[in-house]
């Protein structure tokens, strides 16, 4: 009995192999039939996969050239706006400059022709003030009439004054005369008619206040 077995037992083994093996291939045959259609399934997704990345980056390299376009002309616009705005804002600090300029001479001006007011009034208010205490009614108008002989002397002694005491024109005072003289202006002709040399000196003193009207008082003197 155990011989007959043996046989039948080594039957099944092969049988079973050839089996395994129809169904190995079997297997095998599906899978390589699977990974062509994989295969081809890949190639068909991929092509216009390809195309549109292709018609992507032609969309975006059209997009980045129309931006950069725009980009530069509205940056050519922005600064010629800037430019006009700038200039229209230089020409108007100009003008307001000049403005304020012609403003501080007239304030200057004013205030000259208040000062001088304010101290011619209160000389003559002095003068005014003083026949009125000694004087009597009636001789009120003839000191009055006095006054126009009393600043006729001023004037004449005005004019004979020792031109090279620069003390005399107003602004002037004993320090800056010294250093005015140790600059070479000795003269108040040289202040009043300064020449080109002395514009030069005289512009060492340009620091001094009422400089500019030092001129103008000088000519005054002479």
């Amino acid at each position: 009995m155990a011989k007959k077995a043996k046989p039948s037992v080594d039957k099944i083994v092969k049988k079973v192999n050839k089996e395994f093996e129809k169904t190995s291939s079997q297997i095998e045959g599906l899978v390589n039939d699977a990974l062509k259609q994989f295969d081809s399934l890949q190639q068909q997704v991929q092509e216009p996969v390809r195309k549109l990345l292709k018609e992507v980056d032609e969309l975006r390299d059209r997009e980045m050239k129309r931006f950069n376009e725009e980009f530069e002309r509205r940056l050519n616009e922005f600064h010629e706006l800037q430019n006009s705005i700038l200039e229209r804002l230089g020409v108007a600090s100009k003008d307001v400059a000049k403005d304020v300029k012609k403003q501080a001479e007239q304030a200057k001006k004013q205030a000259k022709s208040v000062s001088s007011a304010t101290s011619s009034a209160t000389s003559t208010a002095k003068k005014a003030a003083a026949p009125k205490s000694t004087a009597k009614k009636p001789a009120a108008k003839k000191p009055a009439a006095k006054k126009p002989a009393a600043k006729k002397p001023a004037v004449s002694e005005a004019k004979p004054v020792n031109k090279s005491d620069l003390t005399l024109v107003k602004g002037i005072g004993p320090a800056t005369a010294k250093k005015m003289k140790d600059a070479g202006i000795t003269s108040i002709d040289q202040i009043a008619n300064p020449s080109a040399a002395d514009q030069e000196k005289l512009k060492a003193f340009s620091n001094v206040k009422g400089f500019d009207q030092f001129s103008t008082e000088a000519k005054k003197i002479i």
